[in-house]
């Protein structure tokens, strides 16, 4: 089977997907796992069910070491899995390796790696950039990060189930899923109209 990986830093609302499913299907992927999470995130859910659902023989297609992650570290635990599961690894246009009877190509896991290493560094200079300019910003007087709250601020939907959460009769939870807001926004707003 040919278990196709996708991956992007954000959500669908803010980064599109679709251009790598299509080239994922061109290359001949039988299913593509859909990821949105940072490179660098040691916790990648669908990674690890693409991992956990691919059998020895199963070739993992992606489109770009980037993909995979943005660590070196990372990286040669992937190996160290395909190397296990005795599987293929083909990177579209660059690199396969393969390691369907237990070994991989001594070559071709070094470039794998190299490739690795250029992305870690993209990630670095991309990271060392935007403190750069934020720090440029600030520097020219420029409010950096989320404006501060106030009451005033807060969502008219949680002011109304405010005061059944104050009488017992709504937990953290019931709030959060009544409101439509995480848990920690909840206790966040919580604590703007307490203090």
């Amino acid at each position: 089977m040919n278990i196709g990986y996708a991956r992007c830093s954000t959500n669908e609302s803010k980064q599109d997907i679709n251009r790598q499913v299509r080239e994922l299907k061109a290359a001949g992927a039988d299913e593509i796992f859909i990821e949105y999470e940072h490179g660098d995130s040691k916790i990648k859910s669908q990674q690890e069910a693409m991992f956990a659902q691919a059998q020895s023989g199963d070739t993992i297609t992606v489109l770009e070491v980037s993909r995979l992650c943005r660590s070196t570290k990372q990286l040669c635990e992937i190996i160290e899995r395909i190397r296990e599961k005795r599987l293929r690894l083909v990177i579209v246009g660059s690199i396969t390796l393969d390691c369907r009877n237990g070994q991989a190509d001594p070559m071709s896991e070094a470039f794998l790696q190299m490739a690795g290493v250029f992305s870690q560094l993209e990630l670095s200079m991309i990271r060392s950039r935007v403190r750069s300019g934020m720090e440029n910003a600030r520097a020219k007087g420029a409010k950096i990060g989320r404006p501060q709250m106030t009451v005033d601020d807060l969502p008219s939907g949680f002011l109304r189930h405010y005061p059944a959460y104050k009488k017992g009769q709504l937990n953290i939870s019931e709030l959060a899923r009544v409101c439509d807001l995480s848990r920690t926004t909840v206790y966040k707003y919580i604590e703007l109209l307490e203090t």
